[in-house]
Parts: C-alpha cells; structure tokens; sequence
C-alpha cells in the first residue's frame, strides 16, 4: 500500500517544470473521468491545471523505508516516544479498541501500532496535496505509472463519495491519506462508519480509524486469536530446499513440523505460544546486526497486505509487543 510512505522526512513538494507526458496524461486523464464516471470534463481539467508536478515527489519514491536494511528500519519505530504514544493511544481510545477488538478479532495493541507507524498517532498525516502527488506519479513515474493513475481515479471517486475538497487534501507523497494512511482505493474499499454518524472520516474520527484498521486486517485474511510471528533458530545452518523469504512478502505455505525436520526451531516466546505441528509458516530471514530468523504465520502475512514489505510488518509486531507489555 505504500502506507509507510507518509513519514519519509522529504520536503514539500517542489514545483518543476511539466514534463510533456504530465501535460498529454492531465489531458487524456480529464476526459476518461467524464466519460467512464460521469465527470464534467471541464471540472476535471481545471482540477488539474491547479495541480502541479513534483520532482521531490518522484525523488522520495525511488528511495522508500524499505530499501533500509533491518537494523535500521527498525530504529526508525521502535523508540521510546513511539511506544509511550501507543500506550496513551490504547488508554485514550479503550473503548473502541475493544469494541474492533471483539467484531474483527485484531488485537488492539496490533491496531495501534499501525497507526502509530503511519502517522505518530495521527500527529503527522502528511504534507504533500494528493492531486499533486497522484497527478505527478499516474502521469510521469512510468515504473508505476498505471497503478497511481487508477489511484487518482480512485481519489476523485473518493472525493466526490465522501464530499471531500480534492484540492485541500493532503497526504503523503504517494498518496496515501489519514491517520491510517489509506490509499484512495483502500479507503474506498475498506473505510467503515464505525462511529455511526453517516461518514467514513479517516481524518478526524477515531472510531473510523481504529475500525477500518481492523477491517482492512480482517478481509485480508487476519484470524482471531492465531500467532504473528516467532523466532527461529537454525540448528544446522540455512536448510537446504526451504524457501527463505528476505524483504518481500511470501505466504505461509510451509508446515511447522516439515521445517522442524530441516532444523528449523521455533524459540519459545512468553506471549506467544509455539501453534501445533501442522501450523503454515514461512521463514523469514532479516538484515540485522546478523541474520536474523523469524517464523510468519498468517497474520504476519496479514500485515504485509497493509505494506508489501516484511520490514513493515515486523515492525508493527515488535511495536505491538512493546505496547501490550507496557
């Protein structure tokens, strides 16, 4: 989802000068939206000739978090300040915590070291427009311009559902909005009402947050009570014929028994206990002050469908850990 991108420390955008495929996509982009969506294409096109290119933008995109190796990334997260912060998120908002905590089966402490991760909290939810951002890399960011083309579909689709001003909105510089930085397409897919006052509000109302969190975890594929991850030692070195996931995300397809018998071991964790034999996992080996080697499971996965990234995910598990035992 490119979540995480809202906290890249990257400066406001940069106006530059239009590159000539910005100028052609603005153009072709108009009058798609008026005929696919009913749009004036006058209104879409005064819409983006306020909008305006950014070269920082497409800089910030080619040097994310997650190019970092694991010990740094983590000491991005795992501060004192950051887990202080998801205490009070959790005592300021227990209530509806545990009312997402009971209908989604996620953990409250795993919600709110997302939104911790995202925003601070809500504290930081971006500085960039995102008709800035989404205009700049659908129209001229060609390794990924057709995913924030549909991106900036999706947000003038957003805009117009939820009666938001798509010239004031901002975000992080790949688009991402709120204080669970959702993308337009995930925030039109997996926003609810969880307040009950007629509006998905991902930007002012908590009760919104914390439930779509959970609701985003929850359709893809989070299930109640089950472990995130543990970690593992190697008896006999890298087993040979397991597949060893690094930084990208692969699902848990491997039994837990069949990487014990290549010597794989989990290690015992007070809070997590070891799931029987038959458990699907995949091992996972992370860049920190050493290899480091850690068992996903199935909610581990669940979180990278929130950022396609191990990285990410660890850090929301630790983060969590940190939380709940304070």
């Amino acid at each position: 989802m490119l979540a995480v991108a809202g906290l890249l420390a990257v400066p406001a955008a940069t106006v530059a000068a239009e590159p000539l495929s910005y100028v052609d996509g603005a153009r072709a982009f108009a009058a798609e939206m008026a005929g696919k969506h009913g749009f004036a294409e006058t209104d879409v096109a005064a819409l983006l000739a306020e909008a305006r290119y950014s070269q920082s933008i497409v800089d910030a995109m080619n040097r994310p978090y997650e190019a970092k190796p694991w010990r740094d990334y983590r000491k991005l997260f795992l501060t004192p300040e950051r887990i202080a912060g998801g205490v009070a998120f959790l005592s300021e908002n227990a209530a509806l915590l545990k009312k997402a905590e009971a209908a989604y089966g996620v953990p409250a402490e795993v919600i709110a070291a997302i939104i911790g991760i995202e925003t601070n909290y809500g504290s930081n939810l971006g500085s960039h427009r995102v008709i800035d951002a989404l205009s700049t890399l659908g129209f001229s960011y060609p390794r990924r311009a057709g995913f924030f083309r549909k991106e900036l579909e999706e947000f003038l689709l957003l805009t117009r559902d939820e009666d938001v001003d798509a010239r004031t909105v901002v975000g992080s510089y790949a688009g991402a909005v709120g204080k669970p930085q959702f993308i337009p397409s995930s925030y039109r897919a997996y926003a609810i009402d969880f307040d009950a006052d007629g509006r998905r509000d991902l930007w002012n109302s908590n009760a919104d947050v914390v439930g779509s969190v959970a609701n985003y975890l929850s359709r893809h594929g989070w299930r109640r009570g089950e472990p995130v991850a543990l970690a593992a030692r190697l008896a006999a070195g890298k087993p040979a014929g397991v597949t060893i996931a690094e930084k990208r995300p692969l699902a848990p397809e491997a039994k837990l028994a069949t990487l014990a018998a290549a010597g794989v071991e989990p290690v015992a964790d007070a809070g997590t206990p070891i799931p029987d034999s038959d458990a699907r996992v995949v091992l996972i080996e992370l860049d920190g002050e050493g290899p480091e080697y850690w068992l996903g499971f199935g909610n581990f996965y669940a979180i990278t469908r929130y950022n396609h990234s191990n990285l990410y995910a660890m850090a929301v598990h630790q983060l969590s850990q940190e939380i709940a035992r304070r």
